[in-house]
């Protein structure tokens, strides 16, 4: 099929305009998760699929680029195929494709960008580009439909830490970063100073449980601003370790966890009182730790916390419909040129 003409494509968004409850195929391929959607209106799930590479790529201590990417073509079409079957509709009966172009790994992106862009020249439908960073902060729109900017985000994820004001829907302001390893970076890296498997975070958060912080690990930055850094932290376990040899691993991950949780849950509850901002938002594959959720419970008297289910904290497509799904109420269609942006920010929705 040709490629739509401008006045094709401006007739087909002002149709797709109208409609009350848009069906969206969403695609999440930005890592190691190869992960499809398909989301009616707002919270409507009629389907949410992933396939999870992690034991593929536990034995290597992380995620091997080439074996993702390759592993997302393997499976993307089979799982696109479940999908539909699932919801029970036909791939005509989509409004618009969405695909998450950026940030991530370059390969990994290509697939799912490559394989979206195929969808919509076939059935003659819309494209939306979806930020994963802003897919991670719409997870919590699938629980909490009444949830509505402004509020105070933090994203803490294995790439990412942060803290954000959620102006509007498309609207980020950073308020503090780290200068160095993200939160979920010093979990893994963390996990295998303590020889545990790939990926450290769940781990340690379950042995953890097991054990007593009883260690005092510094916690840089904690009274400075709102930025974070985890690469000192990170040093100090790892000479720990090298010193220490007779102390319990279980002591030293309970240790460990609680000075960057107690870090982050710091951080972003200060800046949301200070700010008289309410709405704490926690987004991200470490959203899903307990400590973090348990520590954070405890400020529920002065703020509304919100997380997702922990289906919706790691990599999924789900979050990258629900961000869709408010792209295309604003009519924020791209061209098949779009292309992916391994280092993609949020300066770009």
């Amino acid at each position: 099929m040709l490629l739509q003409t401008k006045n094709q494509l401006c007739k087909e968004r002002r149709r797709l305009s109208i409609e009350k409850k848009p069906i969206i195929f969403a695609i999440e391929t930005s890592c190691d998760e190869t992960a499809v959607s398909i989301l009616k209106g707002h919270n409507e799930l009629l389907s949410n699929l992933v396939v999870s590479q992690i034991d593929i790529h536990k034995d290597f201590g992380g995620v091997v680029p080439e074996i993702a990417a390759r592993k997302h073509v393997e499976f993307l079409y089979q799982l696109s195929l479940k999908a539909f079957e699932e919801a029970q509709i036909e791939p005509t009966q989509l409004n618009a494709i969405a695909v998450s172009y950026g940030p991530g790994l370059i390969g990994s992106l290509l697939i799912g960008t490559s394989f979206a862009k195929g969808m919509s020249i076939s059935l003659n439908i819309p494209l939306i580009g979806v930020n994963h960073l802003v897919g991670h902060i719409y997870a919590n729109f699938l629980d909490f439909p009444e949830l509505k900017p402004p509020f105070v985000t933090l994203l803490v994820s294995g790439g990412h830490t942060m803290i954000l004001l959620v102006k509007d829907y498309f609207d980020f302001e950073i308020i503090g970063e780290t200068r160095d390893d993200a939160a979920g970076e010093a979990f893994d890296k963390v996990a295998r100073i303590l020889n545990l498997e790939y990926p450290g975070g769940p781990i340690i958060d379950q042995i953890a449980k097991s054990g007593k912080s009883i260690y005092k690990f510094p916690k840089p930055l904690y009274n400075v601003g709102y930025d974070f850094s985890f690469s000192g932290l990170k040093t100090a376990v790892l000479y720990f370790v090298k010193d220490s040899r007779k102390a319990k691993i279980e002591d030293i991950a309970a240790s460990f966890q609680e000075a960057i949780i107690d870090t982050l849950v710091h951080k972003v509850t200060k800046y949301a009182l200070k700010s008289g901002i309410k709405d704490v938002v926690i987004a991200g594959g470490v959203a899903s730790n307990s400590l973090l959720r348990k520590k954070l419970n405890t400020y529920r008297d002065e703020l509304n916390i919100y997380y997702p289910q922990l289906k919706y904290c790691t990599d999924n497509a789900a979050m990258i419909a629900r961000a869709a799904y408010e792209k295309y109420q604003r009519n924020m269609f791209d061209d098949l040129d779009l292309d992916v942006e391994p280092n993609l920010g949020l300066s770009k929705v």
